[in-house]
């Protein structure tokens, strides 16, 4: 069976869309329209002859239109295989007319959880009759046309004018895969409904991963990749794939891994002091708050300069002109900020490459939600990292208490601390990172590095001394020896702050007493692979 020339359809749908120009198209065609409820109602006041689908049941509409479209002379004008006799029969004997497109949306179930709605509303607007038709008309594609999508349209009206009235193969194998996908896609938000919000449950029996409207990127990891962003169905946040880019090349699959890793990081101080964020393959490599946006950009860049080169920065402020030009002076991927001023935007135009998003709103740190990671042969599924600790809560474990300034700077560094690879080292004085150790197989060399790297900058800067001397210090987990604090204080950090829990606490307790240190302990830990 190739083309199929369209003398019958039946229009039912929620989002009306574009429809009334179509329905006019189709109208004027020749097509005979069928429709049910509010679309009925909607082609007629637009001027078209409709024929309502109980006319064709000879069964009315009832139950407050949940029975309407559950019909044989509905179901069967869609499943008929046209060129099989015993169907053709079937059909002649039963009055049953053929359909030859479906126009069918859903009941807007993701809308009307989104905006808060009771459980009886919820339920009301879970679709039964037009998933069927669609699926009907879906699995009988070789005959049948059917179209989910308002944006496809445009596209049914031009296949059909180039097809004097008819429509390929090709086309109805393409819309029947994406209406597939629109109904499986909506039976699944229906059911991570039931499980999370209305169960309660964490790991429900099926787990469905869906996303949508997908943009196709240039590659993926590595060049030899293919890549794509996807769209979560369902209620989600808000974040980078949302952002709007205002200017710079289109953002690659490392450039939004690294922007969403330094706008979670940078959302930790939403509504907090001037921040920045600088980020180098999804790990932090400055992190500052000051006064200004400015000087917090300065402090964050005087951590590890050499990183920052092409790095990603956020900054949880409307962007300014005089930090949008200094940042300007490095080359830099992307700039992530809640909106920027006119004088920003200019600065920026200066520099073509660099992408500048802006996010509006910023995620909130605590959320809730899912974790999902591939492995051979399985999905590996965790909640979101979303515990945190109070200053009130923290342990005072050695004979030292920290002072005041200490035990803020222990705060900054644990914020950091969490969102660098394990194994994480944060060094961190008077609200900026003096020194980053990531992803090392071992504590000690994390906090080597970390060391390494604030002596690099004093030498760079020219200060007296590297900014870890009077230092506080995170670890995301516990010192399992002496010897990362011992290079810690070696690095001159003052105050510890560590999540505890190892069989040799009283030995790293013990170090830390010995050379006057103050260590505080979380009893959370923050691993990040």
């Amino acid at each position: 069976m190739g083309d199929v020339t369209i003398r019958r359809a039946l229009l039912s749908v929620s989002d009306k869309t574009g429809l009334a120009d179509l329905a006019g198209k189709l109208a004027k065609a020749g097509v005979e329209l069928i429709s049910t409820g509010g679309t009925a109602r909607m082609l007629r006041e637009a001027g078209m002859d409709v024929r309502d689908i109980s006319d064709i049941t000879e069964f009315p509409e009832m139950m407050d239109g949940r029975v309407k479209t559950l019909h044989p002379k509905v179901h069967g004008g869609l499943l008929a295989v046209r060129d099989d006799a015993d169907h053709a029969a079937a059909m002649e004997t039963h009055g049953i007319g053929a359909i030859d497109l479906v126009i069918v949306n859903l009941y807007p179930f993701e809308a009307t959880v989104a905006k808060g709605a009771e459980r009886d509303e919820i339920i009301e607007n879970i679709d039964i009759g037009g998933p069927s038709m669609v699926r009907s008309a879906a699995k009988n594609h070789r005959y049948v046309t059917i179209v989910t999508d308002p944006a496809d349209y445009d596209t049914l009206a031009s296949e059909l004018a180039d097809g004097n009235g008819a429509t390929s193969l090709d086309f109805r194998k393409r819309m029947a895969a994406k209406a597939f996908a629109a109904t499986a896609a909506y039976d699944s938000m229906i059911s991570q409904w039931f499980a999370f919000s209305d169960q309660g449950q964490t790991f429900p029996s099926m787990l469905a991963v869906n996303g949508r409207d997908p943009v196709e990127l240039r590659y993926g990891e590595n060049p030899h990749q293919k890549a794509a962003l996807y769209t979560p169905v369902g209620p989600h946040a808000k974040g980078i794939a949302q952002a709007s880019q205002v200017q710079g090349k289109e953002l690659s699959y490392n450039n939004y891994n690294d922007a969403d890793a330094a706008l979670e990081l940078v959302s930790e101080f939403s509504g907090e002091e001037p921040a920045v964020v600088i980020v180098k393959h999804a790990n932090p490599c400055g992190v500052a708050q000051a006064p200004t946006l400015l000087e917090a950009w300065e402090a964050a860049l005087a951590c590890d300069s050499v990183s920052a080169f092409g790095g990603i920065v956020a900054v949880n402020r409307p962007l300014d002109g005089p930090t949008a030009e200094a940042i300007s002076k490095i080359f830099t991927e992307v700039v992530v900020a809640p909106s920027a001023d006119d004088a920003a935007r200019e600065a920026f135009a200066k520099k073509k490459n660099l992408r500048l998003l802006l996010t509006g709103d910023m995620p909130a740190p605590r959320r809730g939600g899912l974790l999902v990671k591939p492995i051979t042969g399985g999905l590996l599924v965790q909640t979101r990292d979303n515990g945190a600790i109070t200053q009130d809560e923290l342990k005072v474990v050695t004979r030292r208490e920290p002072t005041a300034q200490e035990l803020k700077d222990c705060l900054f560094a644990w914020t950091v601390a969490r969102h660098v690879k394990s194994n994480a080292i944060v060094y961190a004085k008077d609200g900026a990172t003096a020194g980053i150790g990531a992803g090392q197989m071992n504590r000690r060399d994390s906090s080597r590095i970390a060391a390494m790297k604030a002596a690099e900058a004093a030498e760079k800067y020219d200060w007296p001394e590297p900014r870890t001397v009077g230092s506080a210090v995170a670890s995301d987990a516990f010192f399992p020896f002496a010897d990362g604090l011992l290079a810690a204080a070696e690095a001159g950090a003052t105050a510890i702050i560590q999540p505890g829990g190892s069989i040799r606490d009283d030995e790293v307790i013990a170090a830390a007493d010995e050379r006057g240190l103050a260590m505080v302990f979380t009893g959370m830990r923050h691993f990040r692979h």
